[in-house]
């Protein structure tokens, strides 16, 4: 697209990061919470399971281990330290593979038996020795917690827990409210949500539609699918019929943004390579983007709208 909405104007960069900085803060204030004692409710009762399964951390061994696989990812908590999955698997040299399946609840399917002993016993050994016995007195005691004790380890590994799991509930909730925004957004102007068949050509999409969700084949001799979180076939489709490709894109923090940031490169150079250099792509922000990332986008050719000034997405001709 030869005309610029946003990448060509970073007079007004500061103000829009201000503003989109301000959206999801208070967006944040208001649903976040709520996620996180949601959250930790759920977290608090995973831990009680644990501490009921292994004898208050007396007798984690292969069996029990066996008997209660989504412990696991409870135990990594339980240390000093607490452990990432990809740590305690260096830690104990153990499979990649089954510590992937006790983290879903489950055990390999086809592993055999004395195999599977032999690396619950590796993980066992490493959670055993890193426990965190601050958090767990009666282990050193030698006897059995009394209820305040076993109330407070529990609230305090659960708070572990949720750093770990409420981020990707906020992410995906922000995710599914952008993806809502700019379908409402779209359906006031009477598009219509329709599917497109995998199997038809891109320029095939029907005028007036829009899809969530969609792969797109890209490559020459290797194929690979990429996903594309909105495509929009404008009413008065564009002289190459390619419609408009929006990724939408939500962060907490301006780090997070600056790592992430060569991932939209990757994706607008397998467009470009496979449908051209005049593919329609552009980014949909909220959040936490700096003058750093949107300089390394407009450089890169990448344009984008903002949330809190989403009628601009008028000026692509939808």
């Amino acid at each position: 697209m030869a005309r610029r909405i946003n990448a060509d104007k970073p007079h007004l960069w500061k103000k829009d990061i201000a503003a989109s900085v301000d959206q999801f803060n208070q967006w944040f204030m208001r649903f976040a919470p709520e996620a996180f004692r949601a959250t930790r409710v759920q977290a608090t009762e995973h831990v009680k399971s644990a501490l009921r399964a292994t004898n208050d951390l007396r007798s984690i061994d292969a069996t029990t281990l066996k008997s209660n696989p989504s412990a696991l990812s409870t135990l990594r908590m339980c240390t000093a330290p607490p452990l990432a999955v990809d740590r305690l698997i260096g830690l104990a040299d153990a499979s990649k593979n089954l510590v992937g399946r006790m983290e879903d609840g489950k055990l390999p399917t086809r592993m055999a038996a004395v195999e599977l002993n032999a690396e619950l016993i590796k993980l066992c050994r490493i959670i055993s020795r890193l426990l965190d016995r601050d958090i767990f007195p009666w282990l050193d005691a030698a006897k059995s917690p009394t209820d305040h004790e076993r109330d407070r380890a529990s609230t305090i590994v659960a708070d572990r827990l949720c750093s770990a799991v409420a981020n990707p509930i906020v992410r995906n909730a922000q995710e599914q409210r952008q993806l809502a925004c700019l379908g409402q957004w779209l359906d006031a102007r009477g598009y219509r949500k329709q599917s497109h068949p995998s199997g038809n050509a891109l320029t095939a999409m029907e005028a007036g539609t829009y899809a969530f969700r969609m792969n797109l084949s890209v490559g020459k001799s290797l194929k690979v699918n990429i996903p594309i979180d909105v495509v929009v076939q404008p009413k008065k489709r564009r002289k190459d019929r390619l419609p408009i490709l929006i990724e939408a894109k939500s962060a907490g923090d301006f780090t997070n943004t600056n790592k992430r940031r060569k991932e939209e490169a990757t994706k607008i150079h397998q467009l470009q390579a496979t449908y051209g250099e005049s593919v329609p792509f552009v980014l949909f922000l909220c959040g936490y983007f700096g003058s750093d990332y949107l300089g390394y986008e407009a450089a890169e050719g990448i344009d984008w709208v903002w949330e809190h000034r989403i009628d601009d997405l008028a000026k692509l001709g939808l």
